[in-house]
């Protein structure tokens, strides 16, 4: 059963303090991680801007998300002061920046702590999203989950708190790596306000225009990759009534080319359309002109696209198997992710009942209040707050 924590900061005073984050995913990564923190170094700086948030990055590329970042008052971005062996700066010779800067809490996003950390007199906190590559091993080749192993397991023993982004990978950390329940916090994330931003129909034709999108559409947004399971949306098509289309958001991996040969062998091939490199201001837009949002992710830490559609007011059908319920709540529809047949017909029953579809949105909505940001800031700085207290 899904709980959340509904603690507000707003009638609470904090103390000042210097929080640092491992920024690299910040400056470096247009989805996933990068989406995290930006969102939570942007939230918190808004939100408490009497503090100062110092970002640890070894390099910055440019670009939109660098210059909204430097445009923030109450940030200092702080970088190697030269850029040869910048991943050992990351890695390990950051630390001393750390305590040259006196920071109170250094947070690692992304399933890292630098070696050395504790010397460093702060507080630190790591986020874990996910442990794939524990529970479906075969998706990495040895070395890179050896590294990923080692590397998570310092972390959570280095940190004072584990943030995990789902009880799902709450219940992972302990039965995985025997991380004690009481150094985990779980604290979900939110998406970016703008997918909660409804967009005319102006704006909505310019988009569909621009990639010539139908009226009705199946959406499917995440990396093309095995483990985001398409392949089952695309059997789908088959049984699904008329000449809905589906219309896929994301980077390609080689298994993009495995969907696209079976598409072909099934005749399906042009009911579907491929949308790589796509500007994240259309994406909102895209979720909004959609009719369903399918999500049959094998395994996931969150599920972010599910928090998006929700807020865009679009109903959601996603996987059992992982932590999807806790994202998508009880308004939502969940499959197996190895049943084609039942995918599809929970998408047929979506786009033939406005009655389904209209319960469906409005719970979602509803439910997506569960993630709003002033109250998860407030859960970041309460756990900031008290480990700067004890």
């Amino acid at each position: 059963m899904v709980t959340f924590n509904l603690f507000s900061a707003s009638h609470l005073k904090f103390i000042t303090m210097k929080i640092g984050y491992d920024a690299k995913r910040a400056f470096l990564n247009n989805t996933g991680l990068g989406n995290y923190s930006r969102w939570l170094i942007k939230l918190l700086a808004s939100r408490y801007p009497q503090n100062t948030y110092y970002l640890y990055t070894p390099k910055i590329r440019p670009g939109k998300w660098p210059d909204l970042l430097r445009s923030i008052n109450n940030i200092k971005i702080i970088l190697p002061r030269s850029g040869l062996f910048s991943s050992f700066w990351r890695t390990k010779g950051v630390t001393a920046n750390i305590r040259q800067d006196d920071v109170h809490i250094y947070h690692g996003l992304s399933h890292e702590l630098p070696m050395g950390i504790k010397s460093a007199g702060v507080k630190p906190v790591v986020t874990v999203h996910d442990l794939i590559f524990m529970r479906f091993p075969q998706y990495f080749d040895f070395i890179s989950r050896a590294i990923y192993k080692r590397k998570l397991t310092y972390a959570c023993k280095a940190a004072d708190k584990i943030i995990a982004i789902s009880e799902n990978t709450k219940h992972d950390l302990i039965e995985l790596l025997h991380v004690n329940a009481d150094k985990i916090e779980v604290i979900y994330q939110g998406c970016d306000a703008s997918f909660k931003q409804k967009h005319d129909h102006l704006t909505k034709q310019a988009v569909r225009a621009k990639y010539k999108l139908p009226r009705s559409f199946v959406l499917s947004v995440g990396t093309v990759e095995e483990r985001k399971n398409l392949m089952q949306v695309a059997k789908a098509l088959l049984r699904i009534k008329g000449d809905t289309k589906l219309v896929v958001v994301g980077r390609h991996t080689k298994y993009a080319e495995k969907v696209k040969e079976m598409l072909r062998d099934l005749d399906l091939f042009d009911r579907v359309i491929f949308l790589e490199r796509v500007p994240f201001a259309d994406l909102p837009v895209i979720y909004q002109m959609a009719s369903v949002f399918v999500y049959p992710s094998r395994y996931e830490g969150f599920g972010i696209p599910i928090l998006e559609a929700l807020n865009s007011g679009v109903p959601v059908i996603a996987a059992t198997g992982s932590c999807l319920q806790e994202a998508g709540g009880p308004g939502s529809l969940y499959i197996s992710p190895d049943d084609d047949e039942a995918l599809a017909g929970a998408i047929n029953r979506v786009l033939t009942n406005d009655a389904v579809k209209a319960s469906m949105i409005a719970e979602g909505l509803k439910f997506a209040l569960n993630f709003d940001d002033d109250k998860l800031a407030g859960q970041y700085m309460r756990l900031y707050q008290q480990l700067t207290d004890a």
